[in-house]
């Protein structure tokens, strides 16, 4: 029979292997039990097989708890990647080269909502579209009433009327205070796209030019009309599918002279307190044509032709040449410029003059106010078109107190108590504007 051989001692200071140990302390097999183990071992599966079957097996079966088992087996759960959650948090203070970082700002504060303005008829505030809160009335657009005064004897007023959905008049004025002063009148054509843009235009550029003392007052009026046409123009090259339009007229008051150009139908107008008043320019229109032929003022200007300009400045225009006059201003008056808005309800100088001299008052006892006074929504409806807010008939002017603000207020409302059929512009000067009736 076969006997297992015994195993060696270990060497010195080493343990001996605990199989070692084991199998020293069986006793010697036969050959017939040893082939009975070897075959009993043939037939279990490997240990190190089962194992994952067996975790991997849930209790139904189904195979829950792989996982589970799978990371038991390999040493436990996988740690995270590194600032999976994100950095570390700073240190607070953090030091850094040049001092301590800024505190950590605080919660924001409650956002306060928008002021769109306030109602000028009930006080309610306005929303962000325009509407009222309270009565539900629209806010006035600023466009649609606007006025400028820079200086005591130099003013303009521009407004809607009351038949209009748009103000397409545009006016620019300007004084230095001695005794100078340029005034623009602009009437967009209705009939034609972005005619409200055009006048604007028109009049900021005509303005710039006539600021400028580096030419003649004539020679000035000529270049701010071109300078005026190419802003149209401009306008139109903004907008390819448009054709913007609009009349001119403008002033130039220097060394007691007036000197005035114009294109189109809105006009210049010379009142004296005394003496013959004057129209300065001439109508660019089919109704001044037909006065030309012999057909009276009166009946031309009432008919179906007697706003159908001839001429005006835009990219279709065929000349925007003006037609320039002077005149002399030393005596007491206003030089008046308008567009048809006005002068519809009064076109001969003489009745205009009545109207102004009935108009006129001292600025003490005005009650209309600037857009200044009025904020930026400018008059109510109401304001513009009651005859109760009109002066008196009468009312004197004194040269001593002359308000032009206060009379082109007034001149407004009137043209819109008698319909204000379309945009109204008025831009005044006071007379003389120096001492000696000079630039002084």
């Amino acid at each position: 029979m076969t006997t297992t051989p015994p195993v060696p001692p270990p060497p010195d200071g080493l343990a001996e292997p605990v199989d070692a140990r084991r199998r020293q302390a069986q006793p010697a097999r036969t050959d017939e039990e040893q082939a009975r183990t070897d075959a009993a071992e043939q037939e279990q599966p490997d240990e190190a097989q089962q194992a994952p079957a067996d975790a991997g097996a849930g209790a139904d079966g189904s195979g829950a708890g792989t996982a589970d088992a799978g990371g038991a087996d390999a040493g436990g759960a996988e740690e995270p990647e590194p600032f999976s959650d994100g950095p570390p948090p700073l240190p607070e203070p953090m030091l850094v080269l040049d001092g301590t970082l800024p505190p950590a700002p605080g919660p924001e504060a409650a956002a306060q909502p928008a002021d769109h303005g306030r109602c000028t008829l009930c006080g309610g505030a306005y929303d962000e579209d325009g509407w009222c809160t309270e009565c539900g009335s629209r806010k006035a657009d600023p466009r649609h009433h606007f006025t400028a005064q820079p200086d005591d004897r130099v003013a303009a007023v521009c407004d809607r009327g009351l038949r209009h959905e748009d103000n397409e008049d545009a006016m620019a004025v300007w004084a230095d205070g001695r005794g100078r002063a340029a005034l623009v009148v602009c009437d967009g054509v209705t009939t034609a796209t972005r005619s409200a843009e055009a006048s604007l235009a028109a009049a900021d550029a005509a303005l710039a030019v006539l600021v400028d003392g580096s030419l003649e007052p004539d020679e000035r009026i000529v270049a701010a009309t071109d300078a005026a046409a190419e802003a149209v123009e401009q306008v139109g090259r903004d907008f390819p599918d448009s054709a913007p339009s609009c009349t001119y007229v403008a002033a130039l008051v220097q060394d007691g002279t007036a000197t005035v150009g114009s294109v189109g139908d809105s006009r210049a107008y010379w009142l004296p307190d005394a003496g013959e008043p004057l129209r300065l320019t001439t109508d660019d229109s089919m109704a001044e044509e037909q006065v030309q032929a012999g057909l009276d003022r009166q009946t031309a200007e009432a008919g179906p032709m007697a706003h159908t300009i001839t001429r005006w400045l835009g990219p279709d225009a065929p000349d925007h040449t003006p037609v320039v006059t002077t005149q002399d201003v030393t005596a007491p008056g206003w030089l008046l410029l308008c567009s048809d808005g006005l002068w519809n309800y009064a076109s001969e100088p003489r009745a205009l003059r009545e109207v102004v001299h009935s108009l006129a008052r001292p600025a003490e006892v005005t009650t209309e106010k600037s857009t200044r006074e009025q904020g930026p929504d400018g008059p109510t409806e109401e304001d513009r078109g009651r005859g109760d807010a009109a002066p008196e008939a009468g009312a004197p002017h004194t040269p001593s107190s002359p308000d032009p603000l206060a009379l082109a207020q007034a001149l407004v409302r009137w043209a819109n108590e008698r319909g204000g059929a379309d945009n109204i512009t008025v831009a005044l000067v006071r007379t003389p504007t120096g001492q000696d009736g000079t630039h002084g």
